[in-house]
């Protein structure tokens, strides 16, 4: 990243004009303001990101509020769960606060409202209270109870905390315009009785304020700068600010609130009663599982802190609502997996090898790199011996010259140890494979064009691998009207793999992360043990669903101009790579990190041959170098081997002045 200063977004801007109108950066507090009713989600990753980010940026304190003013859907567990989740994104709160904790300033300031006549006791039933509010095109008219006395409304309120009257019979609205408007200004309901124990405050209350009263008045108490909230509170702010001019003194901070996008997400609901329907109706294993876009599930699945902080700050700030495509999420977690994981070695569909001019009884230990990426990682040992698992897809008895895996007569590099040549193959009664015969080679100067994984059978550890994939098939699943969201739901959501993988992971420990080379990343799970390691697959090394999005069907009557995608998609991948590079470093990087992983994926379409006359690519051209950069690193896990061209072209790419092309060369060594 160049030195630049960011341009700042428009919150930003916000707080510096303040400050540059006279408001003290002293003055600065933010708040973070969870209700306590559920897990948090990656959506309120945002909130949380943009109010203790401007905290870290301005050195300002941050408050966790809790919004407790619900005891019918509030628990302890969810407290405890949302302060564990900040923590573990690496935050820190200044104070950890409740609404509750100022129950009693709210209803005093209730009893004020009343007796200042800007509140009153209606007793009317919700039917009629909604038929008389009018509707956005038509104004509300007043209800009987209106214009009860000030003497009338305190008496009853006063007997509503007391407990006199059932849940229903009356509530406390604020009394602004029945015309206004704004349909949240048509005196909006402040209190509602609530029979239900509170987790706080046990049954010392049995009246509630509902939220639009609490926020505000919370936020001043708190003297709270700048209050951040998603876009769906903007026709709140009128009367958050109402609610405020009653009770703000000038010789206190008045906060201000202003809103922002929230955070939307492809193949993902947010919604945490949708949320607690998968888990009550069994779709998933609680609120953690590894498929549940909760924090505590990503963090069950292996993501980290750091890749959801990069994509919280890739996504930014918006004013306007969008959705973002959760392959960006999964790029985070590649790009900080990448650097940080150790690599080891794990076999999911085994077929067994057996090397038949190795000795029996022979084993030997290799010494394998744990990270290339990480020069502190160092290195392990490896055991090898005449019988080994390969995955069976790695094998085929006839394939073409493009198949650079194993193959009768073909050779290939087994990471980290010999060559091995396919001679034979050994098959059950059904004409299934069961064994794969080679002979080995220690010559491995030599060059071969495929490399792979495997373990040693003799000295494999059994592991349970939870492979999961998207919840659900559809983009927006929660976005139909004619249909239930659970009705695409990913019936292969979740596939169970017994695997092999190798000893050096008998002890690995819960929330450990791991690259299984040329499978995808993998952590391991909380029902792991000594007696049975279980892994989750976190995300594979690329986008598996760029291939299956569903394309739209051809229209013989489109217009030239509606005919150009498809024309586009049936040009050679190598062409469009080289479109798609020309324009890379210009582009902001949400959209380049797009484009990267587009590369990435037509990547598996083009050849060596294909990608060689681009090595001499000028150096002004960094884009295109980049393009050539990422194909290059396709080709090489997928097995072609590094020969001098390659070497020569990552050597020039790392002395290059452009910090994204020295970034890309960097993954090779």
């Amino acid at each position: 990243m160049s030195e630049e200063r960011k341009s700042l977004n428009f919150l930003e801007q916000i707080i510096e004009e303040d400050l540059a109108n006279g408001m003290s950066k002293e003055n600065l507090r933010f708040r973070f303001p969870p209700e306590p009713n559920g897990y948090l989600h990656i959506g309120h990753t945002k909130a949380i990101g943009i109010s203790f980010g401007l905290g870290e940026k301005y050195n300002a304190p941050v408050n966790l509020r809790f919004d407790d003013t619900n005891p019918a859907k509030e628990e302890q567990e969810y407290v405890d769960a949302i302060k564990e989740d900040v923590s573990w994104l690496g935050y820190k709160w200044d104070k950890e606060l409740f609404s509750s904790d100022y129950f009693q300033q709210l209803y005093d300031w209730a009893v004020y409202f009343i007796k200042e006549g800007k509140a009153y006791i209606d007793s009317q039933s919700s039917e009629a209270m909604a038929e008389q509010k009018g509707t956005p095109t038509q104004p509300g008219v007043d209800g009987p109870f209106r214009n009860r006395t000030v003497e009338e409304n305190l008496d009853l309120f006063e007997r509503m905390k007391a407990g006199e009257f059932n849940e229903g019979e009356h509530i406390l609205r604020a009394k602004i315009d029945m015309q206004h408007v704004n349909m949240l200004m048509r005196d909006p309901i402040m209190y509602r009785i609530l029979k239900k124990h509170h987790h706080r405050t046990a049954n010392d209350w049995c009246i509630y304020p509902m939220y639009d009263w609490t926020h505000g008045e919370s936020d001043y108490l708190e003297q709270v700068s700048h209050s951040l909230c998603s876009l769906e509170f903007k026709p709140h702010r009128e009367l958050y600010d109402w609610f405020l001019d009653q009770v703000v003194t000038e010789d206190k901070l008045r906060p201000k609130q202003r809103e922002f996008a929230r955070l939307n997400l492809s193949y993902t609901i947010m919604s945490k009663r949708k949320l607690l329907k998968l888990v009550e109706d069994g779709v998933v294993n609680g609120w953690d599982d590894p498929r549940m876009p909760t924090i505590s599930g990503l963090r069950r699945r292996g993501y980290t802190p750091t890749a959801i902080r990069k994509f919280v700050e890739t996504v930014g700030v918006a004013k306007r609502e969008n959705v973002i495509d959760v392959s960006l999420l999964e790029f985070c977690i590649r790009e900080d997996l990448n650097k940080t994981a150790p690599r080891v070695m794990a076999v999911l569909d085994p077929i067994k090898v057996v090397i038949t001019n190795y000795p029996e009884d022979k084993e030997e230990w290799f010494e394998a790199e744990n990270n290339q990426e990480d020069d502190a990682a160092g290195f392990r040992k490896v055991p090898f011996s005449r019988e080994i698992y390969i995955e069976k897809e790695d094998f085929k008895e006839e394939a073409s010259n493009k198949f650079f895996r194993l193959k009768l007569g073909g050779e290939v590099r087994l990471k980290n140890a010999y060559i091995i040549k396919a001679e034979s193959v050994l098959k059950d009664a059904n004409g299934n494979i069961t064994e794969v015969h080679c002979t080995y080679s220690d010559d491995t100067e030599r060059r071969v064009k495929g490399t792979l994984h495997w373990v040693s059978i003799k000295h494999a550890v059994k592991a349970e691998v939870r492979e999961y994939d998207r919840l659900f098939l559809d983009e927006a699943p929660d976005s139909h009207q004619d249909k239930d969201f659970m009705e695409f739901i990913n019936p292969d959501s979740l596939k169970l793999v017994e695997a092999f993988v190798e000893p050096s992971l008998q002890d690995a420990e819960v929330g450990q992360r791991f690259q299984f080379q040329r499978l995808g990343y993998f952590n391991v799970d909380n029902d792991s043990s000594s007696d049975k390691l279980v892994f989750n697959k976190t995300v594979g090394l690329r986008d598996s669903w760029a291939k299956v999005k569903p394309q739209p069907a051809a229209n013989t009557n489109a217009n030239t101009n509606k005919q150009k995608p498809q024309q586009q998609s049936q040009r050679k991948a190598i062409d469009v790579i080289q479109k798609l590079g020309k324009k890379y470093t210009n582009l902001p990087e949400e959209k380049r990190l797009k484009v990267r992983t587009e590369i990435l994926e037509l990547a598996k379409d083009v050849t060596y041959d294909e990608v060689e006359p681009l090595f001499n690519t000028a150096v002004k051209k960094v884009g295109t170098r980049i393009a050539v950069a990422l194909i290059l690193k396709v080709l090489v896990e997928n097995g072609q081997a590094k020969n001098d061209d390659v070497n020569s072209f990552i050597e020039k790419a790392l002395e290059d002045k452009n910090e994204l092309l020295v970034e890309e060369a960097k993954t090779f060594n």
